[in-house]
Parts: structure tokens; sequence; C-alpha cells
């Protein structure tokens, strides 16, 4: 693993924070082994768990499985399929081993593509949680909340697990001093996505989730999208087609976050933010006294981003931008 960033060595509390995982089951078990490398306190995931499409693996009369991949074409063997489908999950992609008749039904019909793509994500999110008493020290805890990627299936999965500590909508225990607010919900995409919303609504589930933090000068904020105008919301601007607009041979970014994030963050004035949500903007900034977090993504690269923290009482004694 590769820290940026240093700062001192000790702490009362250590956490890592990651987000944007979208399927990548390399990056999943990196962020677990991180916790007996960094000898952690806490896991925190702020959501987009899932991948974002299926790869149909279609067998054919002889036998043998047609595929298509990143635009290519491939013809698989039987030998050849777990090699495939490891490639596949790489991708942050879900292999589904299917018959010619059922992918044209899933052609013709995209309420069935949708049910089946809610039954192979929770299926999946039920694997990767059984890895954690495998990687996970019983003594770091692991805070999970979905993102407006994941399916509201998953939930349900996550709250089950005896090792998980679900944190979608609660506020949970960082520590016996700090709390997590958690909130996974975004302000409206180009997406249409199950988790998101306007941000007058954004704003009320935000309100009525941090009315239940005790302390705000050590509370933590996990919302999933970051505040409005803050540097770590900057994304390609799209046009009507959803293709990036470009301006002297280089794309435009413009911000995307919440404008109900970045009001109640300056309202209350946490420790910390932690943030996702957009991955091409890395990095950390103050809103008032509060630092605000955004590791980025490039989980389709099989690369953790991640922070890690030490806090103590109302003091950060650690921000370290984490690669591996």
């Amino acid at each position: 693993m590769k820290c940026i960033n240093g700062g001192p060595k000790t702490a009362k509390t250590k956490f890592l924070f990651a987000t944007d995982i979208h399927g990548a089951e390399q990056v999943w078990r990196k962020f677990l082994n991180s916790a007996k490398y960094f000898n952690l306190n806490a896991l925190v995931l702020s959501g987009d768990m899932t991948g974002k499409m299926i790869i149909p693996l279609i067998k054919r009369p002889d036998g043998k499985y047609d595929a298509t991949l990143l635009r290519t074409e491939y013809v698989l063997t039987e030998e050849d399929i777990p090699a495939f489908e490891k490639k596949v999950r790489a991708a942050a992609y879900i292999p589904y081993q299917t018959t010619p008749e059922e992918a044209a039904e899933l052609r013709a019909d995209s309420e069935k593509v949708e049910k089946l793509f809610e039954k192979l994500q929770v299926e999946i999110v039920k694997i990767w949680l059984d890895l954690v008493p495998e990687k996970v020290p019983e003594k770091c805890k692991v805070i999970i909340s979905p993102g407006n990627d994941d399916k509201l299936a998953i939930d349900d999965v996550i709250k089950s697990h005896p090792r998980i500590i679900y944190g979608e909508s609660n506020v949970v225990s960082l520590d016996e001093e700090h709390e997590v607010a958690c909130c996974g919900w975004s302000n409206p995409t180009p997406w249409n996505s199950p988790r998101e919303c306007s941000e007058e609504e954004l704003l009320e589930r935000l309100e009525r989730t941090v009315s239940n933090v005790k302390n705000m000068r050590v509370a933590v904020f996990c919302f999933h999208v970051p505040p409005y105008n803050s540097e770590i919301d900057r994304a390609p601007k799209l046009d009507k087609d959803f293709r990036p607009v470009y301006e002297g041979g280089r794309p435009v970014f413009i911000p995307v976050g919440s404008k109900a994030v970045r009001r109640v963050i300056e309202k209350y004035q946490p420790l910390l933010g932690l943030h996702g949500h957009i991955h091409e903007s890395p990095g950390f900034v103050k809103i008032g006294r509060t630092q605000c977090l955004n590791p980025g993504s490039e989980y389709s690269e099989g690369i953790l981003k991640a922070f890690l923290v030490e806090i103590d009482g109302g003091k950060i004694t650690r921000l370290q931008r984490v690669e591996a």
C-alpha cells in the first residue's frame, strides 16, 4: 500500500474510509485487508458497492459460450469460464451464464433485466460480506452505508450480517466518543439511480438523520454525495446525449455536488465530512471547521483509493491518502 501526505502516528481512533467500489471484487478485498495492515479500529464504506452491468455468457449448441466484454467478443470453452468471469468482476461487471432463449427474453423485457440484476447484486453482497470474518479482526468495526447506485434490496443483507454496522439514515458509534451520521442518497443525477431525490427531500433526510447526533463538535458526517461547489464535487459537463462537453480540446468540469449537503455541513460544522460519488474529484477541503474528504475512485483499474484517518477528541491527528 502507498500513502501520500503523512501525519502523526498516534491517535485515539484510526479508520480507513473508501467509497465507490462498484462491484470490483479486487478493490473490496484490498479494503478488507487494510484492517490488519493498518491495525484499524474501523473500516467505513460510503456506498456504491455493487456492479453496474450484467455480462451474459450465452451457451451455444456446441457447448461453447458467446460473450462481449468492453466491446471485445469472446468465444469461451467451459475451461475458459473461470478466468473470464474473474476478468468480468475485475471490470466491475457481473457475469451471468444463460441460454439463447433467456437472453432473448431479457433483451425484450427491461423489467426482467432489473429483477435479475437485483438478484445478482444481492447474491454478490452476501458473498462479499461473508469475507469480513475471515479478513477483518474482531476489534475492527465495519460500517457500511449504501450509495445512490445501490439497489434498496441489498439493505436487508447488510443489516442482517452479524459483523456489519448498517449506517444508512442512522447515527452509529465509531467509538465511545465519535458518532457517524450516514446518508447514501444523492441529489438528481443524469442516470436516474435508485437512491436519488430532489435537494429539498435530501435536506429533509439529512436533517432527520443528524438530529440524532449527540455532540456535533466530534461528529462525522458520512454523506455519499459531496457538498456543492467544494472542489471535491467536480465532474465532466454532459450534453443532452450524456456525452462530455469539450472547450478548447479539453473536457469542461462543473460542480455537481449537493447544495443540501453543503447547507447541513455549514449549519452544524461536524469534525469530518466523508464523501464520494464523484470519482474524478479526489481531495480534501475545509468548509468552516469541517474537514471534507473525497478519496475518488479508480475501481475499474482495480485500485483502492481511500483515506486513512486518525482522530483524537475534536482533533484530526492523521490524514493520509492511500492507494493500493
